[in-house]
């Protein structure tokens, strides 16, 4: 199995697994930030301590870049997505070439969402292949 696609199979079998701000276990709850980092399989922390809402773009591109690179052309299977969901909100999921994967703080669990994402997407990442 090729990068891209390991990085989605690990994003799915995540699932259903319980949303926990700043969570980067499965047994005790992930976020937005815990699903990519666990899809990612990174063997770098990732930084705690941000906010739900608020915050900035650059403390989100800070964490990508920690396991990822920056791509400036259209996102494909297994790309981390950076995502404005409102003014000074951020959010990202796992690309699987025709839904995001995503920790949905509003329905509590890491769900599979079907087609292109409705917010602005602010970015796109490839992980670094030394994080896998």
């Amino acid at each position: 199995m090729d990068m891209e696609n390991e990085v989605v199979s690990r994003a799915r079998a995540l699932l259903g697994t319980r949303f926990r701000l700043h969570g980067r276990n499965p047994e005790t709850g992930i976020d937005c930030v815990g699903l990519a980092a666990l899809a990612a399989d990174v063997k770098v922390t990732t930084p705690t301590g941000y906010a739900l809402r608020g915050g900035s773009m650059a403390e989100y591109i800070t964490m990508i870049d920690a396991f990822s690179e920056r791509r400036n052309d259209r996102y494909r299977t297994g790309d981390v997505l950076l995502l404005r969901v409102a003014p000074n909100q951020f959010h990202m999921g796992i690309w699987t070439g025709e839904s995001l994967i995503h920790a949905h703080a509003g329905l509590r669990r890491v769900v599979e969402t079907p087609g292109i994402p409705e917010n602005e997407i602010i970015g796109t990442w490839r992980v670094k292949k030394e994080t896998v």
